[in-house]
């Protein structure tokens, strides 16, 4: 059995006070000498719990409301002594100084003073300068030093000192556990201002982020890879909660992200369904139940096995003919109580309730060595409102014709390049995705809507190098396109839709996907 240290003495102060006096009655029933500070003391006091306050200890009283109390050599020499090293040892008995062995401290709530909305004034008051010092030095010393950071770990420190004190391996541990916490509050502090300061990703020249982890999964991609889901940045998808069905599994995350996330691109009803990170129908409607049908009818093979998002409640009308059709994953903002008993009658299913919530403004991508980061491709530029197209070829369009345009060019964004989307009545009708020439593309798209195309819109996510494909859309009956122009070749291609009568719009924003 590994030999545990005994606590003799410790300094505690913290700003969370819950189970402050379960900690505190535990410390004095083992008879530990307590010191503390401020408010913490007052509060032990106020229990009848024995303590001595530090400013009482080191002749030095707390000054500038609180900003100067623990930062003292006698604080510090005593969490920092080595208590196997005689040196030390010698170094504060000669100033009569005793080490401590248990250090408990919570720091100043930064982050949810930031969350809050506070002022820079308030916030920059939150940041904690003592806690932090002293739990890096417990931590550092921790083969002297107990050090606890939060108040989740109580139980365990309550545990330990009625079994006689902490282990070595415990002791790293909790110091662990510091280090973490001090590096989050510290990146995050660093960010904050950061963000204050800086305006753009060019001026970005330093970048720290946090990553939970939230679960472990059961594999990656493929079983032979291990893998897990982390938390970080603005809530998403992995705040969803699940509240039916088998465990999410990696490719479940990555197609509930892209088909959340497109769902999201739209203001009206709007049904996503994704397989494989690309779409396979993308509809508004009247209601969701709508958009869901029209969804669905885009490729209702591709559909099988997918993951479906929708940007307002799941009704019952929604649920009933989605249950009819094997689905890895529904994710909506919410569902109706019936809906959901419709829904939870299929064992598999996984059920995501996620709240809408504003996109993470920049984007990661792992390369070999380090990492892309780019702003978020968002559906908010100049070029995404049809009153900032221009129109280059064909007569004027109606105003369904204009508003298909608009729902073609906001859907494409989440389909992978070389990407063509069709569309009629608010819904995709036919897509190509992922091909490595924009022709291959194209003929994808009309083959899967088949005798639909006629009469149907298009949108290409970026220019068309040549005039091929366009013609091979307007060939098929597409009488209307949108994409981005910019080609050298742009000339040839309006050549193309004039001859072909089609009308012809550039947005000057490119919505290109490459992974």
């Amino acid at each position: 059995m590994a030999s545990r240290k005994p606590i003799r003495r410790a300094l505690v102060s913290v700003y969370d006070k819950d189970r402050l006096l379960e900690l505190g009655r535990c410390l004095a029933d083992a008879g530990i000498e307590i010191l503390s500070t401020g408010s913490t003391a007052k509060t032990l006091q106020g229990a009848g719990i024995a303590v001595t306050e530090v400013s009482a200890y080191t002749g030095f009283p707390e000054i500038m409301g609180g900003r100067v109390k623990t930062l003292h050599p006698k604080i510090h020499s005593g969490i920092l002594a080595d208590q196997n090293n005689p040196e030390h040892l010698q170094a504060i008995s000669d100033l009569d100084i005793a080490p401590f062995d248990l250090v408990v401290i919570n720091l100043y709530p930064f982050a949810s003073t930031l969350a809050s909305g506070a002022d820079f004034a308030e916030c920059i008051e939150q940041i904690d300068i003592g806690g932090p010092s002293m739990l890096r030095g417990a931590a550092k010393n921790h083969g002297s030093v107990a050090v606890v950071c939060k108040e989740s770990q109580y139980d365990h420190v309550i545990a330990s000192i009625n079994a006689g004190g902490f282990t070595d391996e415990e002791r790293k541990l909790l110091a662990l556990e510091v280090f973490r916490t001090t590096a989050e509050y510290d990146l995050t502090i660093a960010s904050w201002l950061g963000s204050t300061v800086n305006s753009d990703i060019e001026s970005l020249d330093w970048l720290g982020l946090i990553w939970k982890r939230e679960n472990s999964l059961r594999y990656g991609e493929n079983p032979h890879q291990k893998a897990s889901i982390y938390r970080g940045g603005p809530p998403g998808i992995v705040n969803a909660v699940q509240s039916h069905g088998k465990e999410m599994s990696f490719n479940n995350y990555t197609d509930a992200d892209a088909a959340w996330r497109s769902a999201l691109d739209h203001t009206e009803p709007c049904v996503a369904i994704i397989k494989h990170a690309n779409p396979c129908g993308i509809a508004v409607g009247k209601d969701i139940a709508d958009a869901y049908v029209k969804a669905h009818l885009c490729d209702p093979v591709s559909a099988f096995g997918g993951v479906v998002a929708a940007n307002r409640t799941v009704t019952v009308a929604m649920a009933e003919p989605l249950s009819q059709i094997f689905t890895e994953v529904i994710i909506a903002p919410d569902f109706e109580p019936a809906a959901l008993e419709i829904l939870m009658k299929k064992p598999s299913i996984r059920i995501l309730t996620c709240a809408v919530s504003r996109i993470s403004p920049l984007e990661l991508r792992p390369v070999s060595g380090g990492v892309l980061v780019q702003e978020t491709d968002l559906i908010h530029a100049e070029g995404d409102n049809p009153k900032n197209w221009k129109q280059v070829t064909g007569s004027s369009v109606t105003t369904e014709v204009m508003k298909d345009l608009e729902f073609a060019w906001r859907s494409v964004r989440a389909v992978k390049s070389n990407a063509i989307l069709l569309a009629k009545d608010g819904a995709s009708i036919g897509i190509g995705m992922g091909q490595v020439n924009r022709v291959d593309s194209a003929k994808l798209a009309v083959d899967r809507a088949g005798d639909r195309v006629a009469g149907s819109v298009a949108a290409s996510d970026a220019f068309f190098p040549f005039a091929d494909g366009l013609e091979i859309l307007a060939s098929a009956g597409v009488r209307a396109i949108v994409q981005p122009g910019g080609s050298v070749r742009d000339e040839e291609v309006i050549a193309a839709a004039e001859k072909a009568g089609v009308a012809m719009f550039f947005t000057a924003t490119r919505h290109f996907s490459h992974a």
